[in-house]
């Protein structure tokens, strides 16, 4: 069975996503460091899945405690939620979601070349694609001008995975 990361794991998405990657065979390893989310929801992931998954409430940034958890736990790939997400915050506190956002990113990143992990999704959002031409929104549309620095982070971190792509073909990344 296959260890998968499972970064910001406790959040709706994430949760959701471990509950089907359980359902298809798969190990979900999860780390969140519950700003966003509640320990109820590992109870709840439990009952519908009949799996109570590995859980580490450690930020993604701590790179110490990231580092064990890919040691123990042979890690084969990672999908990556773990973030902060208001809109609204972001404008009213840009630093606090560059440092976490980008940085958790960077991290993680770093963590997942010294154990040799190379498969990687990352989740991305809407927001990359400003005010879009047109509804709905498609993958191959152009990133717009974004509007708010939340959405910064996300087009920064889309830039980042996809010149790290370009530098090793022999990375998987999925955004």
């Amino acid at each position: 069975m296959k260890n998968i990361l499972v970064t910001g794991g406790m959040g709706f998405i994430g949760s959701h996503t471990t509950i089907q990657l359980i359902n298809n065979g798969y190990n979900p390893i999860i780390i969140d460091n519950l700003c966003n989310s509640k320990i109820e929801v590992l109870n709840r992931i439990e009952i519908i899945s009949k799996v109570r998954p590995t859980f580490y409430q450690y930020d993604v940034r701590d790179e110490k405690h990231l580092d064990e958890i890919f040691s123990k736990h042979n890690i084969f790939a990672v999908i990556h939620f773990a973030g902060l997400k208001s809109v609204g915050e972001s404008v009213e506190k840009p630093e606090l979601y560059f440092d976490n956002n980008i940085g958790s990113t960077d991290v993680l990143l770093k963590v997942m070349k010294k154990h040799n992990v190379k498969n990687i999704v990352f989740s991305s959002s809407a927001t990359v694609y400003g005010d879009p031409k047109r509804v709905p929104i498609v993958e191959t549309d152009p990133v717009g001008k974004v509007t708010n620095p939340y959405a910064e982070t996300k087009v920064q971190i889309e830039n980042i995975l996809k010149n790290l792509a370009v530098q090793d073909s022999s990375l998987n990344i999925a955004i």
